[in-house]
């Protein structure tokens, strides 16, 4: 009752049941104690995680703190900055990285160490993803120190496991629309790197960097640096007609819908949808693929645009009345 209205506490009194007797003491204690459970198994958390951050800075403990913080990063809040934030911890992170430089060429990787140093990865992928971290992981450069792993060639599991934990922490990065963050990838000559990938990756690679270059894209001044020269529109549009070729044999809806918004992001840049016009590939055109996007409504929405767009550009595209039969609409 006491939360009723004051115009309506009065009139109920007197509809009111008798008052429940007071909890007993031992009641109390518990309600108060499951009160603050959920407070003390935070705390019990967050110094299990900062212990393991700790951790990471003894090389005899370091293993087992980069597996146990990689697995549990998810439960551990501000992780992200606890890691930025300790001193030594970024240092050890970044030991574990170069440390595996000279494995790289000739490609000596073992699995365990692989596996070591993704675990590291992780946690750095942890900090880009952060909006305290982001952009002072982005400021000292760190980034730079992933790069000689896109460079791999090797398709060996260890090679293939390491290019594909350093794509997600670039992907983290550009996550976040960010001009700050497209212009430092570009400035590092991030494209070229992903279209390595792109080339000769597994799948699950090639969807992560083909997502970076969507991104990138997809932001303004990504677009304008794409298609200022031919060389690197052409550099962009041949391994995406490659990629789009193979998967007539290989099917990847996944992978075909970040192609797909690569090339409706191209198309809006007048030189590059002329351009398109001599390399669009015919998978595109002709419906070939049309049965691998029956359930996807917006990607065979963005396939239409494109086509749409040509068209509109005298380029040669599918013609208007045949938009509909082609995407089988």
């Amino acid at each position: 009752m006491a939360n009723l209205p004051p115009s309506l506490s009065i009139g109920a009194a007197s509809f009111a049941a008798p008052s429940p007797p007071p909890p007993s003491p031992g009641a109390s204690s518990s309600s108060a104690a499951a009160a603050a459970a959920p407070g003390a198994a935070k705390d019990r958390k967050m110094a299990s995680a900062e212990q393991l951050v700790l951790d990471l800075c003894d090389p005899e403990l370091r293993e087992n703190a980069l597996l146990d913080l990689s697995k549990k990063r998810e439960i551990f809040q501000d992780l992200a900055p606890l890691l930025w934030h300790s001193y030594g911890t970024i240092a050890a992170l970044l030991q574990e990285i170069v440390s595996i430089y000279p494995s790289l060429s000739p490609p000596t990787l073992s699995p365990g160490a692989s596996n070591r140093v993704c675990n590291a990865l992780a946690l750095l992928q942890c900090v880009a993803s952060h909006s305290d971290t982001r952009i002072p992981f982005l400021n000292a450069h760190i980034p730079l120190y992933l790069y000689p792993f896109l460079n791999t060639t090797s398709k060996t599991r260890p090679f293939e496991y390491l290019r594909l934990t350093s794509l997600g922490v670039i992907g983290a990065l550009v996550k976040v629309d960010d001009s700050e963050v497209i212009g430092f990838l570009l400035q590092t000559e991030i494209i070229p790197l992903c279209l390595r990938t792109m080339e000769m990756g597994s799948e699950l690679s090639k969807t992560v960097a083909t997502f970076i270059v969507q991104k990138i894209l997809l932001d303004d001044v990504g677009l304008r640096y794409i298609c200022a020269t031919a060389e690197r529109f052409f550099a962009v549009a041949s391994v995406l007609s490659q990629m789009v070729q193979a998967l007539a044999d290989q099917p990847s809806p996944r992978l075909l819908k970040h192609i797909i918004r690569c090339y409706l992001r191209l198309s809006e840049n007048s030189r590059a949808c002329t351009a398109l016009n001599s390399c669009l590939p015919n998978a595109l055109k002709d419906g070939t693929l049309n049965n691998f996007l029956q359930d996807d409504h917006v990607t065979r929405r963005w396939l239409q645009q494109l086509l749409h767009n040509m068209t509109m550009a005298g380029m040669g595209g599918a013609p208007h009345g045949g938009l509909d039969h082609i995407m089988g609409m």
